[in-house]
């Protein structure tokens, strides 16, 4: 414990709170478009993640942009200290030194501290989500709006969604961090390019695009079933299979991939302002071990 290194902790943290302001209106028009179809969203009023934000910027104003900003910057501040700090404690339970690590090793822990980490942090994307779909018409604070759930909902409303969160936390790091290490493994060796930052970003780009495409429709069922208030009845969807095959069945089957293309594109902007604010901070320092751990918390 003596030679703990805190530093990426505090330095990933606030890199990752940066990262989410700065792109949170991409993540804003996933939410949107993921919920288009659902009971009280039948009205079809966005065609792509350009068009919802011109049309939510024009009609609702800028700041609309950033509803639900409190709760994900929360999200950020708690979910990624604690996945960072899982995953490194477990990998060094398996294995004492980091080149003795395999990607089995990898996958088990990331899939792990990612369930953890997303399970515990779930109120705050609860919040999050509602505020995003919700825009101007949930008022109040954000302590405010917890208290409002939990008195309304009960626990199980702040744990809405939980199950499909845990799911798609685990499908994004058990697809992810094979390809980028596959991907990244690939354009060292064939010549293109070392172990720069470029190929950092190439591979990035590679994995997660392999992760949206296989998590984008557990993540629309988790989007909708957190934006559903349950007061009285039964919910509208009884589990994530359940999510799926409804979607699937009133919508068709690419309705389980709206918000696609926020859901990936926004990876390149938000690990761009990670590496800057990180090495900013860290001038170049514990900059490798930033760049390892990215992959795991930007989900």
């Amino acid at each position: 414990m003596a030679n703990f290194n805190w530093k990426p902790f505090i330095y990933g943290g606030m890199a990752s709170i940066v990262a989410e302001f700065g792109t949170f209106p991409i993540d804003l028009t996933k939410t949107r478009l993921q919920v288009q179809g659902q009971s009280q969203y039948m009205e079809v009023r966005y065609r792509g993640m350009f068009h919802a934000l011109f049309r939510i910027g024009k009609e609702e104003g800028v700041r609309a942009l950033y509803s639900g900003i409190s709760p994900a910057l929360l999200r950020q501040a708690s979910y990624g200290t604690i996945k960072i700090g899982t995953y490194n404690t477990l990998k060094r339970l398996f294995v004492s030194r980091p080149e003795d690590e395999t990607m089995v090793i990898n996958v088990f822990c990331g899939v792990v501290s990612g369930v953890l980490s997303s399970s515990l942090a779930n109120p705050t994307d609860v919040l999050k989500i509602r505020m995003q779909a919700q825009g101007s018409l949930l008022q109040g604070s954000m302590m405010s709006n917890f208290i409002n759930i939990y008195q309304t909902e009960g626990t199980r409303g702040l744990w809405r969604g939980v199950i499909p969160t845990a799911q798609r936390a685990a499908i994004v790091v058990g697809v992810e961090l094979p390809v980028y290490d596959i991907t990244k493994k690939h354009l060292i060796r064939s010549g293109l390019m070392g172990d720069t930052i470029l190929a950092h970003f190439i591979s990035s780009f590679t994995c997660g695009l392999a992760g949206a495409l296989a998590s984008n429709p557990v993540d629309v069922v988790r989007t909708r079933m957190m934006n559903q208030r349950v007061l009285s009845g039964s919910p509208i969807y009884k589990g994530t299979l359940d999510g799926v095959m409804q979607t699937w069945r009133n919508e068709g089957f690419f309705a389980l991939y709206k918000g696609f293309w926020p859901n990936w594109l926004r990876l390149g902007p938000w690990n761009i302002i990670y590496f800057f604010v990180c090495f900013s901070m860290s001038m170049g320092k514990n900059f490798r071990i930033l760049c390892t751990d990215i992959n795991e918390t930007n989900s």
